[in-house]
């Protein structure tokens, strides 16, 4: 595997190796998936920047609410 920021993997590799993929996405490494010399999506870090906390259910109730709850009350 390649230390660089951005490497190109196969579709293939990611199914095979998804744990070793992980780690490096956590170290900040992007990867596109390709599949039979066709880019077919991206897998990079979440930048925390970008998601807002609207509701966390785990302080509402320990282990959180199930789904079905929530929409019920919707």
């Amino acid at each position: 595997m390649q230390n660089s920021k951005k490497t190109i993997i196969g579709l293939r590799e990611l199914r095979e190796n998804t744990a070793e993929l992980l780690k490096e996405i956590e170290k900040g490494n992007s990867f596109t998936v390709f599949r039979r010399s066709e880019p077919l999506f991206k897998v990079s870090p979440v930048d925390d920047g970008d998601w807002e906390e609207v509701i966390d259910f785990t302080k509402i109730k320990k282990g959180g609410v199930r789904i079905d709850d929530v929409l019920s009350r919707l």
